[in-house]
C-alpha cells in the first residue's frame, strides 16, 4: 500500500517560513530596542488593525480571553447583570462572563451559522438582562442586524465575541464594530495568527477603550469616586508577536481568498454525501455578510469514528465543540443553563472541523475528501 504525508489539522510552519525575513528582521530591531512588551510595534498593529477593521480604537492585550473579559469589565458589566450567551461556543465566551461577575445565561444556537438564535435570544430576556454576547462561528457572523435591534428595542449592551472572526465584515461594518465592542483573536490556528498568544479589543467608544488599555495594566482609579480603584490584570501584548502580526497582515487578504478557495474545494467533493455529510452554508440573515472561511466545518452522524478513521490515516481534524457550554459542569448547575439546547446538543455530537489554511495544498484537499467518500461509502 502507497504511504501517504500526513494532513496535519494545522500547520504553521509553512506560513512563517514563507515570511521568515520580514519576521526575523523586525525580531531583530526589537531586540536591539530592549523593549519586549507593548512597544512600536504593538502600537504599530493596533493602528494598522484599526485601519483594517475601521474601528476607532485596537487595544491589544495578551489572549483574546482577557480581551473578552477586560471588554466587559471596562464597560461596567458585573454583579447582579445577566449577559445572554450562545450555548455552542468556546468556553471563553462563558467564562468571561463570571469573571466579571455576571451570570451568563445561555440560548440556543441557529443550525446553519452555529450563532445564537434571535428567537431564543428574545425568550430568555428578564430585568436583570443587562447584555447580550454574541458569537461569530467558522466562517460567517451572527444575524447580527438583528440582534442590533433586539438590544436597541431592550435597552441593552451589544458586544461581539469576534475572536475568530478577523476580515467578515457585515454591510459596512466589521464584525466586532455593531455593538458596543468586539473582541479579535490572534491564536496560531486563527485566520490571522502569532506564533504564541495574542488578542485585541476593538470599540468605537473611546472612552471604553481608555479603560480597557488601563485595566490591561493591572487597573485604574473607577471614575465612582476618589481613590476607587478597579483592579485590572496584567494583560499586555509582547512586541514578538506584534512582529509576526504586522507581517502577517500584509498578505491576510490573499490568504482569506486562498482559504475560500479551499473551502470550496471541500465543497464540490464533500457535498456528494449529503445528507450523510453536512457541508457548511451560508444562514439567511436580515443583511448578509461577507464570509472568511476560518473553520471548514461538517457534521456526520458518525462523527466520533470518521475522526478516529481520519487519524489513522494521519490527518488531523478537531472537535467543535465536544460538549454545549450548559454541559460544562462549571455552568449547567446556573439558572441561565436550564433552558433546552437542542441543536446545540446535536452539533456537539456531529461537528467535527477539516484541515484548512492558507498553505495546505490541493493535493491534500483531495487526500482528505478521499477518505472521507471511502469511510462513508464503505460503512453506508
Amino acid at each position: 500500500m502507497a504511504s501517504h504525508p500526513s494532513v496535519p489539522f494545522f500547520s504553521g510552519a509553512a506560513s512563517v517560513r514563507r515570511q521568515w525575513s520580514e519576521v526575523s528582521e523586525l525580531i531583530r530591531q526589537t531586540a536591539s530596542d530592549g523593549t519586549f512588551v507593548s512597544g512600536r510595534l504593538v502600537a504599530e498593529l493596533e493602528e494598522k488593525v484599526a485601519q483594517y477593521t475601521g474601528a476607532r480604537n485596537a487595544v491589544a492585550c495578551n489572549n483574546a480571553t482577557d480581551a473578552l473579559a477586560l471588554m466587559l469589565q471596562a464597560a461596567g458589566v458585573g454583579a447582579g447583570d445577566e449577559v445572554i450567551v450562545p450555548a455552542y461556543s468556546f468556553f471563553a465566551t462563558a467564562s468571561c462572563v463570571v469573571h466579571v461577575g455576571a451570570e451568563p445565561v445561555f440560548v440556543d444556537v441557529d443550525p446553519q451559522s452555529y450563532a445564537m438564535d434571535p428567537a431564543a435570544v428574545r425568550s430568555v430576556i428578564g430585568p436583570r438582562t443587562r447584555a447580550i454576547l454574541a458569537v461569530h462561528l467558522f466562517h460567517q457572523t451572527a444575524d447580527i442586524a438583528v440582534l442590533r435591534e433586539i438590544a436597541d428595542e431592550h435597552g441593552l449592551e451589544l458586544f461581539e465575541d469576534s475572536a475568530e472572526a478577523i476580515g467578515m465584515r457585515v454591510g459596512d461594518r466589521h464584525a466586532g464594530l455593531w455593538g458596543r465592542a468586539g473582541v479579535l483573536s490572534f491564536f496560531p490556528t486563527k485566520t490571522l495568527g502569532a506564533l504564541g498568544d495574542a488578542g485585541m479589543v476593538l470599540t468605537d467608544d473611546d472612552a471604553l477603550a481608555e479603560r480597557v488599555t488601563r485595566l490591561r495594566t493591572l487597573g485604574h482609579l473607577a471614575e465612582q469616586g476618589p481613590g476607587s480603584l478597579a483592579v485590572g490584570t496584567e494583560s499586555v501584548c509582547d512586541e514578538i508577536q506584534a512582529a509576526v502580526l504586522l507581517t502577517r497582515l500584509a498578505v491576510l487578504d490573499q490568504d482569506i481568498q486562498r482559504r475560500a478557495e479551499l473551502a470550496a474545494h471541500y465543497t464540490r467533493r464533500l457535498e456528494a454525501l449529503a445528507p450523510t455529510v453536512t457541508t457548511p452554508v451560508m444562514a439567511p440573515a436580515k443583511e448578509t455578510g461577507d464570509p472568511v472561511w476560518y473553520v471548514y466545518l461538517i457534521e456526520t452522524d458518525r462523527r466520533d469514528e470518521l475522526v478516529e478513521y481520519l487519524a489513522a490515516h494521519q490527518v488531523g481534524t478537531e472537535v467543535y465543540y465536544p460538549r454545549p457550554l450548559t454541559e460544562q459542569p462549571c455552568f449547567r448547575d446556573l439558572a441561565g443553563a436550564r433552558h433546552p439546547v437542542p441543536v446545540a446538543a446535536a452539533a456537539a455530537r456531529r461537528a467535527v472541523g477539516l484541515p484548512l489554511y492558507a498553505d495546505l495544498t490541493d493535493e491534500q484537499v483531495e487526500r482528505v475528501c478521499d477518505l472521507i467518500h471511502t469511510f462513508h461509502e464503505g460503512t453506508r
